[in-house]
């Protein structure tokens, strides 16, 4: 009776210590882990970084090495490294600029982040206000994009685009969209500001690649806004964001001079400054059509303000006096004094449009512009 109790007690105290030494082996086996996560984390914080760079030449096992400041180097290569090639993205040390890896990376921008890529569906007969901007730049672009046999039966060159200037608001965009409209051509809309990139040559491999990209969407209009933002006149400071501007415009100077005057590509320029741009880009052979766009005269006014009130609700009134208070505004202004217009009789819960609420538009319309000019003035 008390060997079977001692052999129990005994079985307890075995099955005690062997759970408890499995849950310290447990325990063991998640420190030793922790602590192997720990020194690769550690690892990790120690290991230096390393530069992404290009190559621009291999010279017998040795490497021109391109850093993204424009940097120029000489390094070696490690041994297992083979077939580098001019142009390839690699992985170099830090301190001592080995190339020790290579990487792959794309060197092309992804385009589509930078435009606006459009098929508008505008018609001529929403462009008021514009006859004969709107005739001119029918004859430069639309007429060699749809009867280039003309030309060459004639025997004459066609611009390969036109510039549109003019103050803010008054249908630059507008006309180009037409214009694309008209031809059934891709819209590439592009802010010249968006041109000027932080590092060095990116901005001129973002203008090729625009234009590769308008070749391979053909028949295409590229649009460049605020022109003047990269093609201003050339000064001799020598800051390397400046650099990087001229760099750019100098790219764009190739991809004009590359294309043919009856290619199935036009470019149109729009600028606010015209007396800023260097003559480069409107020499003969470039951007040297010219298509000066302003503010609109009273027929102008009339038809823009029947365009953008053609689906309101309008109480019939003598429309004389309203455009005599208009004269001055630019399309833009009479397309937001019609939407004020509409807000005003909203507010009145009303679902026609009044007189009084055209000319309080004007009145709101005209103030906020002074307000902005005075605020532009004042940081300007």
């Amino acid at each position: 009776m008390s060997s079977n109790s001692d052999s129990g007690e005994l079985d307890k105290v075995m099955y005690g210590y062997t759970t408890e030494v499995n849950a310290l082996e447990d325990e063991n086996r998640v420190l030793r882990q922790t602590v192997e996560h720990l020194k690769d984390e550690i690892r990790k914080f120690k290991t230096p970084p390393y530069l992404v760079c290009e190559i621009k030449d291999i010279i017998d096992d040795k490497a021109l090495l391109s850093l993204k400041n424009g940097n120029e180097f000489f390094v070696e290569i490690v041994g297992d490294l083979e077939d580098l090639r001019a142009g390839d993205q690699v992985l170099a040390h830090q301190k001592n600029l080995t190339v020790v890896d290579r990487i792959q990376s794309s060197r092309k921008f992804n385009v589509e982040k930078f435009v606006i890529i459009e098929k508008p569906e505008l018609n001529w007969k929403d462009v008021g206000g514009l006859k004969e901007q709107i005739n001119e730049i029918r004859e430069v672009i639309e007429l060699p994009l749809k009867k280039p046999h003309l030309f060459e039966k004639i025997g004459i060159k066609p611009p390969k685009g036109a510039l549109l200037h003019g103050p803010p608001g008054c249908g630059k965009t507008i006309l180009a969209k037409a214009v694309a409209a008209s031809t059934d051509s891709t819209f590439i809309q592009i802010v010249g500001a968006e041109l000027v990139q932080k590092y060095i040559g990116e901005g001129a491999k973002l203008v090729k690649e625009i234009f590769e990209l308008a070749r391979n969407k053909a028949p295409a209009i590229v649009f460049i806004d605020e022109l003047d933002a990269i093609a201003a006149k050339r000064v001799d400071i020598g800051t390397s964001g400046e650099r990087e501007v001229q760099r750019t415009f100098m790219q764009l100077l190739a991809e004009l001079d590359g294309f043919k005057e009856l290619s199935n590509v036009k470019i149109i320029g729009a600028t606010n400054r015209k007396d800023i741009l260097d003559p480069a880009v409107i020499r003969p052979g470039r951007l040297d059509r010219q298509i000066k766009i302003s503010e609109p005269d009273r027929e102008g006014i009339k038809q823009i303000l029947d365009i953008h009130s053609k689906g309101m609700k309008i109480r019939k009134f003598n429309r004389k006096n309203l455009i005599d208070s208009i004269i001055g505004c630019t399309g833009a202004d009479i397309r937001s004094i019609c939407t004020e217009a509409g807000y005003f009789a909203i507010r009145d819960n009303r679902d026609e449009v009044h007189e009084h609420d055209f000319l309080d538009a004007i009145e709101k319309v005209k103030s906020e512009e002074a307000t902005t000019d005075e605020f532009m003035n004042m940081f300007g």
